[in-house]
């Protein structure tokens, strides 16, 4: 059976968390979104597959993410906000600018790949992961762009959290489910 995991909160226990719940798992897709993956956590995921005798595949790719879950029983989207800010950066070059069409049109891109995804795994009948940072916890930004942002972001991280099975919560590095 097919589940989705969203796990958001501030900086720190994120990433952490979504490896060890695949610690044990082979052939895990790491979808990291960044250019680069971050440092503590390849020499996090380094360390588990040598331990185990395990190898996952690590991607730094943000395109065409339901065609790389195709047939694979675990994966982790590292991270939904950087998936985000290249959409925004794609569509809209001066985002201190954006419309408010601009802002919806973003933002259900985002959504439509996301779920794709998601709809591409529960086909597999696998497990995936979803990282995100959660923003709602900040005083609103001054500036147009931070507050865009912040906005589509709340947006898709609501209604991922509203389609997946499990959600939790991670504040200071501690893990708390909010749901499921």
């Amino acid at each position: 059976m097919a589940k989705i995991t969203f796990i958001t909160g501030g900086t720190g226990g994120k990433s952490r968390w979504a490896v060890t719940a695949f610690a044990a798992c082979d052939d895990v897709l790491y979808m990291a979104i960044a250019d680069s993956l971050d440092p503590d956590t390849k020499r996090r995921v380094e360390f588990n597959c040598k331990e185990r005798g395990i190898e996952w595949d690590i991607r730094t790719s943000a395109e065409n993410l339901a065609d790389m879950v195709v047939a694979r029983k675990f994966s982790i989207l590292d991270n939904l906000g950087a998936y985000v800010s290249r959409i925004v950066e794609q569509k809209c070059p001066s985002p201190g600018e954006m419309s408010e069409e601009m802002r919806k049109e973003i933002e259900q891109i985002a959504i439509t790949e996301i779920v794709s995804l998601m709809e591409t795994v529960k086909e597999s009948r696998g497990n995936l992961i979803i990282i995100s940072t959660e923003l709602g916890f900040c005083p609103t930004p001054l500036e147009n762009e931070q507050r865009w942002f912040r906005e589509i972001l709340g947006n898709v991280n609501q209604r991922i959290a509203n389609l997946s099975n499990e959600v939790y919560l991670s504040s200071s590095g501690i893990t708390f489910k909010i749901k499921g």
